[in-house]
């Protein structure tokens, strides 16, 4: 058995991504490694604790998110792994969420449900937040829509004041074209926007939808409305810097190229349910699939509710969605079974029998075929242990 070895984790616990990295850390401690663990009480950009550089500890597991904390780290010369997107020592093994894909799904999210206007509020104290904004605004620039932005003076900044900062929002909010759907770098910040809209009278989300990344639920739930959330998979990024440390203190050779964890997906909540077509009988096609698309329904089912031809039905359904409504079928139902692969512990035979698919060999196919990953394989990304059959 190897000896136990002294590990320091200087990673805030006021955040919910920073307590999924936690988590993951302490799977992989609970599965693979014979550590003791240190976690001081941390906030986010604090000062490293005094204790940091006189401590014989054998390794580090970090945020490092300011000059100071690079600097004491790098002193220490124990092996690390940063757990940060604003690197500031690049030749150490980097963890972080893949903040394009967060983008993305952010992107598509807002966009199937027929926005036109779509504007990001970020925090340009964060590099994550800057590298959610290139990709979401890239995403969204296309023929007939509009992209608008809101630079939030970083709350870190001596300036920042959130009387100030809550006066620049309304003014913001006031001018963006109605209706508009807001993608928000976190969802503090997302919440502060439900605030402002609350006390302008602006209704969400007929007229400003609002989406946030971290999907801390007890925070999304006490926001009124309860705030739809991008969900980055931070049990996932946490394991994996566990496991790369602990190979590091091994005395194996470990990359500094970059590695970054997927989002798990999106939950949707009341601040973006809501379908921004002007077409009645598309949105409401596209509330039928969305509400019975694991029914195992077809085309065919959809035509016997909705006035159109099949032929002039998919044209429109092609023209508001870029999908026919057959393709929309099946990827609300591939979105349910990745729910179901990442939060439940049923067998792939009961997510098969719950989505609609005749057996598990079949939506095995399926899934494949529309995301490029086996359902074990997708379940293994999200670094969480089921049962299978």
């Amino acid at each position: 058995m190897n000896s136990r070895r002294s590990v320091a984790l200087l990673i805030e616990s006021s955040n919910a991504y920073a307590r999924g990295l936690l988590a993951g850390v302490v799977t992989y401690v609970r599965q693979h490694a014979n550590w003791s663990i240190f976690l001081p009480e941390q906030e986010r950009g604090a000062t490293p604790p005094k204790w940091l550089s006189s401590w014989n500890g054998d390794g580090l597991l970090v945020r490092i998110e300011t000059d100071e904390i690079a600097r004491v780290v790098r002193k220490s010369k124990l092996p690390l792994v940063d757990l940060s997107a604003a690197r500031y020592l690049s030749d150490v093994p980097w963890v972080e969420t893949d903040d394009s894909a967060i983008a993305i799904l952010a992107a598509e999210h807002l966009m199937e449900r027929g926005f036109q206007h779509l504007a990001y509020c970020g925090d340009p104290g964060f590099q994550w937040s800057i590298l959610r904004h290139q990709e979401f605004e890239k995403q969204i620039l296309q023929p007939g829509r509009s992209f608008h932005l809101h630079e939030s003076i970083p709350r870190y900044d001596e300036k920042y004041s959130w009387k100030r900062e809550k006066r620049r929002l309304a003014n913001w909010i006031e001018k963006l074209p109605k209706p508009v759907a807001i993608f928000a770098c976190y969802d503090i910040k997302a919440q502060q926007l439900l605030d402002v809209c609350r006390e302008l009278g602006i209704s969400v989300p007929e007229q400003v939808a609002v989406l946030g990344v971290d999907n801390d639920e007890l925070l999304c739930e006490l926001c009124s409305p309860p705030l739809s959330s991008v969900i980055p998979n931070a049990h996932q990024a946490g394991f994996q810097a566990a496991a790369m440390l602990d190979r590091m203190m091994n005395g194996e050779e470990v990359s500094t190229e970059a590695i970054f964890i997927e989002p798990l997906g999106i939950q949707t909540r009341q601040s973006t349910d809501l379908l921004a077509i002007d077409d009645a009988d598309i949105a409401k096609a596209f509330r039928y699939i969305r509400e019975h698309a694991t029914a195992n329904i077809r085309v065919s089912d959809l035509l016997r509710h909705i006035p159109l031809s099949r032929r002039m039905l998919e044209h429109r359904f092609l023209k508001y969605l870029g999908r026919t409504p057959h393709q929309e079928i099946q990827r609300q139902r591939i979105l349910k079974v990745k729910d179901f692969l990442c939060s439940t512990n049923l067998t792939l035979a009961e997510i098969a029998r719950n989505t609609g698919f005749e057996h598990a060999e079949y939506l095995s196919v399926v899934f494949k075929r529309e995301t490029g990953q086996t359902p074990r394989e997708y379940r293994n990304q999200t670094g969480t242990n089921h049962i299978w059959s």
